[in-house]
């Protein structure tokens, strides 16, 4: 792959993991305190659901990828998946700190507005919080904060795998989707299977419900593509970024936020941080080339 492809691709990713990121906060927001009539959606069914989206978007890219041929899908996967089982287990760890992570997010979004819910601030007029009980923010922060460090750990590690291998980066995607799906439908049984046996796995979902899915489902592939073209810590900027769209959309549009002092400092953190490393990258190509 050239150069400037691999650099259109890097900062293609970037910006569709921005829009992806905000859209889903603000939509799993909105679907988490919509109020209605029948039951509310379970989280750990849509985590699965979202899962199954990948693994099945994944096989079908790797297919346009050999032709559009079943016998080279088939020899694909059971030569990287089947044939392979140490480097398949090796996903089996990130699988299951993502599937807590995208649990622990409808927690946190339960609970939180989807502000604070990217970056916890404190609030110097306690007006500003009576929609929200202090418990109901404990369990979200503490959901939130718990879902930051394992995100970390676990884009390292899957960048780690992503470079260290010339398997296709939607092959990986497939066997972490695998893993995810088993860890998440474990979880969905043993937290939720009375619910789900008397009203099944797909109770509660209307078309909100269906695109905080395909949402997520897209998040895992692009922060796939991201990682693969660029690194975790530029992930972790273009995240950041997405804290300040959903700022000025829960601030204008949805009215569920008001910034304080410590939340512009942190989000002047964010871009500075975002400038000096562009800054250097720079700087080191130059280098490079001289």
């Amino acid at each position: 792959m050239s150069s400037s492809l691999s650099t259109r691709l890097k900062y293609v990713s970037l910006g569709v993991l921005v829009v992806q990121t905000t859209s889903l906060v603000l939509t799993m927001r909105y679907s988490r305190t919509l109020k209605e009539d029948g039951p509310r959606y379970l989280a750990s069914s849509a985590v699965v659901s979202a899962e199954l989206l990948k693994i099945l978007a994944c096989t079908l890219l790797v297919f346009r990828e050999h032709s559009k041929y079943v016998r080279a899908l088939n020899q694909v996967l059971k030569e990287e998946i089947v044939n392979k089982p140490m480097e398949t287990m090796k996903l089996a760890v990130p699988a299951g700190i993502y599937t807590l992570q995208n649990n622990l997010l409808y927690v946190a979004l339960s609970n939180l507005d989807a502000a604070t819910y990217q970056w916890p601030a404190e609030s110097a007029d306690a007006s500003q919080q009576t929609s929200l009980s202090a418990g109901f923010q404990f369990v979200g922060l503490m959901a939130v904060l718990t879902a930051c460090f394992s995100s970390g750990f676990a884009g390292v590690y899957f960048e780690k795998i992503l470079k260290e291998t010339k398997q296709s980066v939607w092959v990986r995607n497939i066997q972490l989707g695998l893993f995810g799906f088993v860890f998440g439908l474990i979880g969905m049984l043993m937290y939720d299977g009375q619910r789900v046996r008397e009203s099944g796995m797909f109770q509660g979902y209307n078309k909100i419900t269906f695109t905080v899915v395909v949402l997520q489902a897209l998040g895992g592939l692009v922060i796939a593509a991201v990682i693969k073209y660029a690194d975790n810590i530029l992930k972790g900027f273009a995240t950041s970024l997405s804290i300040i769209m959903s700022t000025l959309i829960s601030y204008f549009l949805l009215e569920d936020f008001n910034p304080t002092s410590v939340f512009f400092t942190g989000a002047v953190l964010v871009i500075a941080a975002t400038f000096l490393y562009s800054l250097e990258c720079k700087s080191a190509t130059s280098s490079i080339k001289v």
